[in-house]
């Protein structure tokens, strides 16, 4: 299995992470061809909850949603923590929790609760010294340091950039492995972080189509210092599109013939989950 503070170390490497919701999915990406994973919290609402995201999905959904993908994939898996689901004591719970059901990092911001999209309006901050010791709580936490704290900021909303940039600053300061600026508003922003951190800390940046930060390819972000790129909802809003032809076609035909071939056969389907190998396992047992 690949390890994320391993690939992290080699400077030379970008890591495209693309959301994933599921075991489904998860795997579905591994099939692709990448080699790191970014379990969504939007995405946890829009799947298991069908609400956006807004603060309602627990720490024990997350855990188990991390738990079953971790059992079907070998893919470092960097995992939406939210705010931690509460104080430093929650966040050391959260952490533990994280790490023993197979994650290779959780993501940590410093929004209060209820948290909401980093995309969205209306959203409220931490302290910056809370934040700072969640981060610290986080660290101590951890049985490995192989668990990577990725710290993330939401100020540029609600404080201004500079303010961003300060928090960012402090994060890396308290031990953050890696640092997440949520948001960015112009090329001019995102050039402006990776000069001002790119050379000490790795950088993550968050791709989401519609959302505040002009869309870029992983390869330009990796260009411009950010060595981590995630496209978190992009699975989500392709299935939704997907869905809603889907459902449309049977409920005006009574048939799934006119959608036919948009539709993976029962063999396919089979095929991808890997039935042939678990059959084939199984005759050693019986």
């Amino acid at each position: 299995m690949s390890d994320l503070k391993t690939m992290l170390a080699d400077s030379s490497r970008g890591i495209v992470a693309p959301g994933v919701y599921d075991a489904l999915t998860a795997l579905l990406a591994e099939q692709a061809g990448f080699d790191c994973l970014y379990l969504s919290g939007a995405s946890i609402a829009y799947s298991r909850l069908g609400r956006p995201d807004i603060g309602l999905v627990s720490v024990s959904e997350v855990i188990a949603t991390t738990e079953l993908i971790t059992d079907r994939v070998d893919l470092p898996v960097i995992v939406d923590g939210d705010t931690g689901f509460g104080n430093a004591l929650n966040v050391q719970r959260t952490v533990r929790g994280f790490e023993r059901a197979g994650a290779q990092a959780i993501q940590l911001e410093d929004q209060s609760f209820p948290k909401r999209c980093g995309h969205l309006a209306g959203k409220k901050l931490v302290g910056k010294e809370e934040m700072v010791g969640k981060i610290r709580a986080a660290l101590d936490a951890r049985d490995s340091d192989r668990l990577q704290i990725i710290a993330r900021t939401d100020a540029i909303a609600v404080e201004g950039f500079d303010a961003a940039l300060a928090r960012a600053e402090a994060y890396a300061e308290a031990g953050a492995d890696v640092l997440f600026i949520e948001a960015p508003r112009s090329p001019e922003q995102l050039g402006a972080i990776a000069e001002r951190f790119s050379g000490h800390v790795p950088l993550l940046a968050n791709m989401v189509e519609g959302g505040m930060t002009p869309m870029n390819s992983a390869q330009d972000l990796h260009d411009r210092g950010f060595r981590i790129v995630i496209f978190p909802g992009g699975a989500a809003r392709a299935m939704l599109r997907q869905g809603q032809a889907y459902y449309a076609s049977l409920k005006d035909n009574g048939s799934n013939a006119p959608f036919r071939e948009r539709m993976a056969d029962f063999d396919e389907l089979n095929d991808v989950i890997g039935l042939p190998e678990m059959l084939e396992s199984a005759k050693k047992y019986e």
